[in-house]
């Protein structure tokens, strides 16, 4: 009954920034890694960036040096900025985090980026 929920999607001209947010439903206990994955129209689900507890990062190439992922670990929250947002960074974006007992993912949020 547990799910993560994310928040901030919206719909932004390209060039310009977003700021995704995702927390627990209900308390997870001892969450591990965090992370961010998109799927866009006639694609896979592709990781977009990944955080662990002590917050060591890994980023997919496409949004390295555009995008950055951070953690409250107080809060049990993610948050993902995007910066320099393209037509091709429109997809569903997900939260993803796991602990020692689940895999536990969000509902998706839409991110629209225009020409």
């Amino acid at each position: 009954q547990v799910q993560l929920v994310e928040s901030g999607g919206g719909l932004v001209q390209a060039g310009g920034s977003l700021r995704l947010s995702c927390a627990p439903s209900r308390s997870i206990f001892s969450i591990n890694t965090m992370g961010w994955y998109r799927q866009a129209p006639g694609k896979q689900r592709e990781l977009v960036a990944t955080i662990t507890r002590s917050s060591s990062t890994n980023y997919a190439d496409s949004v390295k040096g555009r995008f950055t992922i951070s953690r409250d670990n107080a809060k049990n929250t993610v948050y993902l900025q995007m910066n320099s947002l393209k037509p091709e960074d429109t997809a569903i974006y997900y939260c993803n985090a796991d602990n020692y007992f689940n895999v536990y993912w969000g509902q998706g949020t839409q991110v629209t980026v225009s020409s």
